[in-house]
């Protein structure tokens, strides 16, 4: 079971949801394990799951359906994701009470369970809980949109977020390119099974294509520049 260290919210609410390998530990360490998370983000994400899913999938494509499964309800909106080696990032909606939290202990457990059974190791692979909060106002989703999609995929740009800003024509070609995060989906407006954004907050906050590049590059030199001071208390996590 794990803890979480959340605020109260309600159906409706957005929450930016982060977790990371205990102390500051990898939790995937291969193409396999990344894929791994992608596919998670889907398939438990629904009231109803197999305890033998990962069995059942192994056959069909990455994100196709048993036809012996009933029809998808998800726990929760995912608006948007990116995934590190030694962290992960959420923005998601709550779409039924409790819906986020029975998500998460899914995928955490899930995830626990599976890196510990391919590597032969024990005990949690993250810190103690995961760390949730709703965010209300319109600037908060604007720069968690940033923070979660721009900034921690160019934070693995070649030379990282100082790099990224004095080059940033190239590191935004790059980011596009990186397939662990929906911000290559969303900024291509392309659909996605993981994600479900009816009210398109993404979307009218990125655009398509480039036209968000300007806003993301200001943010990103006003973000290097506060070393993330203005937002701290919505980032979950140090700058």
């Amino acid at each position: 079971m794990y803890a979480m260290r959340v605020e109260p919210y309600g159906v409706g609410s957005i929450v930016h949801i982060t977790n990371r390998g205990v102390r500051g530990t990898d939790i995937v360490r291969d193409t396999a394990d990344k894929r791994n998370f992608m596919r998670s983000l889907f398939y438990l994400n629904d009231t109803y799951t197999s305890r033998n899913w990962r069995r059942e999938i192994a056959d069909i494509g990455m994100f196709e359906r048993p036809s012996v499964w009933p029809e998808r309800d998800p726990l929760a909106r995912i608006l948007a994701w990116t995934l590190l080696d030694n962290h992960f990032h959420l923005l998601a909606q709550e779409i039924r009470e409790g819906g986020v939290a029975k998500f998460m202990q899914r995928l955490c457990g899930s995830l626990a369970m599976s890196f510990n059974l391919k590597y032969r190791e024990k005990g949690s692979i993250f810190q103690s809980s995961y760390h949730a909060r709703s965010v209300t106002e319109d600037k908060h989703h604007q720069y968690l949109v940033f923070y979660v999609l721009v900034k921690n995929v160019l934070d693995l740009y070649p030379g990282g977020l100082t790099a990224a800003a004095l080059n940033f024509d190239d590191a935004w070609e790059w980011a596009k390119q990186y397939p662990y995060s929906s911000f290559r989906d969303s900024i291509a407006g392309k659909e996605s099974p993981v994600l479900a954004d009816p009210d398109m907050l993404i979307a009218s906050i990125l655009g398509t294509g480039d036209v968000y590049k300007q806003e993301a590059k200001d943010m990103l030199d006003f973000h290097l520049a506060s070393r993330g001071e203005a937002f701290k208390d919505i980032m979950l996590e140090p700058w």
